[in-house]
């Protein structure tokens, strides 16, 4: 069986790429930032840089996209909105403190009306972004440094420096931590996503680990299991790479594809604790990873994180690969 084909975006960002994501009013179309200080837009049918937008932050760490519409936190501590139909930008907000802390490294959409962010000043936001004032509707203090974050629903899980997992819910008008525990993994986490229905999180550690954790103590009932679990990743030999992103396949709700500074991307079966699929190797590192509506499409971001220090690596690319059904399908229970 040929490998499906993989595209090479035209006009990629000139410096590390931080998040991709794409657009849920306009399938076809794929966000992304990086630090070079812009937020791109591209089309990944056509396979055009539709618009270049430089959002007067300074190196761009995060970004959320809604219908028309793509917010992006940058190293300035600002959240920017970019209506990509007119390319206007307004602020939102800004996290607040020293000049070297307020980084916004965490942005998700909880609505259509409120944005979260998480930052290196050890806060969580809620921005309304339909305000003016441009003051947060919550602010909720972290035991640490924010550098994973996931939302679903109403509720908002963080994972911060000093090994912390953070679940915060939203509701009724009231913001509060609900859980405040120690990471499972003994190494730091770097990324975390929720299942897509809510019921546990995947948990990715600088160390090529991946946690599997249900939420039991929350009151959630998974349909996958109750038992925690973790699995080694990302490995060449005895060279341990970390995990740089999780993110959940939109149909099979228990796969999920991980991305690593070895250049690889594995997709796997996380209620049935099975591999599905290793990805042919990439140049650098995989920076940020993004399903498309329907799971057919990967954007994959292969951009060297730095993870040797400063050193010549490979141009930042960001590709477009189809999925096949074999390497998303959830594998058969064995009897």
């Amino acid at each position: 069986m040929s490998l499906p084909n993989v595209n090479s975006l035209p006009d990629p960002p000139t410096d590390g790429i931080s998040a991709l994501e794409f657009l849920p009013s306009s399938p076809e179309l794929l966000a992304s930032t990086s630090w070079d200080g812009s937020a791109r837009i591209h089309n990944t049918e056509g396979l055009s840089c539709e618009l270049c937008q430089t959002m007067e932050s300074g190196p761009l760490l995060s970004l959320t996209a809604q219908e028309k519409t793509v917010f992006t936190g940058g190293l300035d501590g600002s959240i920017r909105k970019l209506d990509i139909e007119t390319s206007a930008m307004t602020v939102v907000g800004r996290h607040t403190g020293e000049p070297s802390k307020v980084a916004c490294s965490c942005l998700s959409n909880m609505d259509e009306n409120i944005v979260v962010s998480a930052g290196w000043n050890s806060q969580c936001f809620l921005w309304d972004v339909r305000a003016s004032s441009g003051d947060p509707i919550s602010t909720i203090q972290l035991p640490g440094k924010a550098f994973g974050m996931d939302v679903t629903g109403n509720r908002i899980v963080v994972a911060t420096s000093g090994r912390r997992i953070c679940f915060i819910d939203h509701s009724a008008g009231k913001t509060e931590v609900v859980m405040d525990r120690e990471s499972s993994l003994k190494y730091q986490s770097r990324c975390v996503s929720f299942f897509p229905d809510g019921s546990g999180i995947a948990l990715g550690s600088i160390e090529g680990r991946v946690a599997v954790e249900f939420m039991e103590d929350l009151g959630v009932v998974s349909s996958i299991g109750k038992k925690k679990y973790a699995f080694k990743c990302h490995r060449v030999n005895d060279t341990v790479y970390p995990v740089n992103c999780i993110v959940f396949h939109p149909k099979h709700k228990a796969t999920f594809a991980t991305g690593g500074c070895d250049g690889t991307v594995v997709t796997w079966d996380g209620g049935n604790k099975k591999k599905l699929a290793t990805l042919p190797k990439f140049e650098t590192s995989i920076a940020a990873l993004t399903f498309n509506h329907d799971g057919s499409k990967l954007a994959i971001a292969s951009s060297y994180t730095f993870e040797e220090g400063e050193r010549d690596h490979p141009l930042d690319e960001i590709f477009i690969r189809s999925m096949l059904d074999s390497e998303c399908q959830p594998k058969e229970k064995e009897v």
